[in-house]
């Protein structure tokens, strides 16, 4: 009796075992067979554009559509080919300087591109301009030409002013002022700001304060040393918003009229170093240096870019 017991007991155990064994092997099978989702792959990604004209600063979002709509991923990737050019980022495209470009949008395998022409922005109204906003600062997008006229373009130089005088003075040889007059004055101009009734801005718009230069040297404010439809000069751009402007190396004149053409910048504010001093503070930069204030003599010849009121 024993015996049999013994075998019983060991026969049962067997069986026992090879049913777990069968039922794993089982639900092993059916997780590779029938287990997770079919992946369903892109087979088209199309655009709203395939060609785009924007002028130098306009921003234009593309739509992408991805085919079929029950694709498993539908991420899109944007590239643009110079960046220089235009960027690009989740379809929003912003045009930097002049040329062509090619937008491409990539879904699985599937690419589909736009071709972006991006031309000079050419402004006829010599009075009024859009301005744009960086570190909380708005600022014209081109320099004063003759007093209370802007600029054509963000490139072009305008005039060079002496520091509280509103007339302008060429920025190229044969030396001659907004008033068709040759003489310059090498006297340092008085005054403990730069006065309303001198100051050449546009209706609107006034000579920056020192601290509102010293807005676009801190962190907040990317500068770069480039090169914008040919002219050099140093690009602002706001780090958060993306907001940029050109300021363009015009030159300078020295307190004696003489026109210093090396290529860098030199902008007044309308801040005195000190009250009935010689010196007022101004923004230099080059292609070493890309921004710093400075104080120079009020005789000295600079541009002039302008802040909203």
């Amino acid at each position: 009796m024993k015996k049999v017991k013994f075998f019983s007991f060991w026969l049962l155990l067997s069986l026992g075992m090879a049913a777990v064994v069968f039922n794993s092997c089982g639900k092993d099978d059916d997780s590779k067979n029938g287990g997770g989702a079919d992946n369903i792959s892109v087979t088209g990604i199309s655009l709203d554009r395939s060609t785009l004209s924007l002028a130098i600063g306009e921003e234009y979002t593309l739509m992408a559509t991805v085919t079929p709509n029950s694709a498993t991923n539908k991420t899109v990737t944007w590239t643009s080919s110079d960046n220089t050019k235009a960027t690009v980022v989740n379809g929003k495209v912003k045009a930097l300087t002049a040329g062509t470009v090619t937008i491409t949008a990539k879904a699985g395998n599937q690419t589909v591109t736009c071709t972006i022409t991006v031309t000079a922005a050419t402004i006829t109204d010599p009075f009024t301009d859009k301005g744009v906003i960086i570190n909380g600062v708005k600022w014209a997008t081109r320099n004063v030409a003759a007093p209370g006229k802007f600029a054509a373009t963000p490139e072009s130089s305008g005039m060079f002013y002496q520091w509280n005088r509103k007339a302008g003075w060429s920025v190229t040889d044969p030396r001659i002022n907004s008033n068709g007059d040759t003489y310059w004055s090498d006297r340092d101009e008085a005054g403990s700001m730069w006065a309303k009734v001198n100051d050449p801005s546009p209706n609107g718009w006034r000579v920056p304060t020192e601290m509102e230069i010293r807005s676009l040297l801190d962190g907040n404010v990317n500068r770069e040393w480039t090169t914008q439809n040919g002219v050099s000069g140093t690009k602002f751009t706001d780090r958060t918003s993306g907001n940029s402007m050109f300021l363009p190396a015009s030159g300078s004149r020295s307190f004696s009229g003489t026109l210093r053409v090396e290529q860098h910048g030199r902008y007044w504010s309308s801040t005195p170093f000190w009250n009935g001093n010689s010196f007022a503070y101004y923004l230099a930069f080059d292609r070493n240096e890309r921004g710093e204030v400075y104080n120079g003599y009020r005789s000295n010849g600079y541009s002039v870019r302008p802040v909203a009121e």
